[in-house]
C-alpha cells in the first residue's frame, strides 16, 4: 500500500492531544508569577497594564474573580501578590456591561484630588 502524502505546507508527523492538568492546587490563570511591589508612578505606568489586562480578561471568564475584583480591586490584586503604593487606588467601572474599565488613581498626601494615572478598557474593533 502506498503511504498517503500530506498536502500541508509544514508537514506534521504526529498530532498530540491537548492534555489538561488534573492538579487542583494549581492556579489556572495567574496575574503575576511571584510577588510584585510597585514603588512609584513610572513603575506603575510601565508594568501594571500587563497585569491589569490579565485581570480584565479574567473578569470576562471567571465569575468568582469578577465578583471579587468588582467589590475590592486592590484587595484582589493583593490576594494575587500584586501590591500598589499606598497613595494609589483602583476602580472597576462599568458604565455599560459590555465594556468595563479599570482606572488607576494617585492621590497626593493631604489632598482630596485624585489624578488618573492610567486606564484599561477592552475595545471591540471590526476589520475588513
Amino acid at each position: 500500500m502506498a503511504q498517503k502524502q500530506s498536502t500541508s505546507l509544514v508537514p506534521i508527523k504526529k498530532k498530540l492531544p491537548a492534555v489538561k492538568s488534573k492538579d487542583k492546587g494549581a492556579q489556572p490563570f495567574t496575574l503575576f508569577d511571584g510577588e510584585r511591589h510597585f514603588t512609584d508612578r513610572e513603575d506603575v505606568r510601565e508594568f501594571l497594564p500587563d497585569i491589569l489586562g490579565k485581570a480584565l480578561a479574567r473578569t470576562w471568564i471567571d465569575p468568582e474573580f469578577h465578583q471579587a475584583f468588582d467589590n475590592d480591586p486592590c484587595g484582589t490584586l493583593e490576594a494575587h501578590n500584586v501590591f500598589l503604593p499606598e497613595n494609589m487606588s483602583i476602580e472597576f467601572q462599568r458604565q455599560n456591561s459590555d465594556r468595563p474599565r479599570i482606572v488607576v488613581y494617585e492621590q497626593r498626601p493631604n489632598s482630596k484630588f485624585k489624578m488618573r494615572i492610567l486606564y484599561l478598557q477592552l475595545v471591540m474593533m471590526a476589520g475588513r
